[in-house]
C-alpha cells in the first residue's frame, strides 16, 4: 500500500487500518509457524504497511492510541 493513499485517510480510518494490519500480521505469523502460508513475503509487506500507518499517525500527533 502506498503512503499517498494512506495519507488520504482520516485519523479514525488510519487507526482502523492499523488494527486490521496488526490482526492480519498476527494471523500470518500463526500460519507461518504451522507451515500453511502460501506467500511468505506477505508478512513482510504487512509489517511495512503497519509501520507506514503508525508513522503517519505519529506525524499527525495521533500516535498514542496505536503505539503498543
Amino acid at each position: 500500500m502506498k503512503s499517498g493513499t494512506l495519507r488520504g485517510l482520516n485519523d479514525g480510518e488510519l487507526r482502523e487500518k492499523g488494527d486490521e494490519l496488526a490482526d492480519e500480521l498476527f494471523h500470518l505469523r500463526l500460519r507461518r509457524t504451522t507451515g500453511q502460508i502460501a506467500n511468505p513475503m506477505k508478512a513482510r509487506q504487512t509489517r511495512r504497511d503497519l509501520a507506514r500507518v503508525k508513522t503517519i499517525l505519529r506525524e499527525r500527533g495521533q500516535g498514542d492510541e496505536v503505539s503498543k
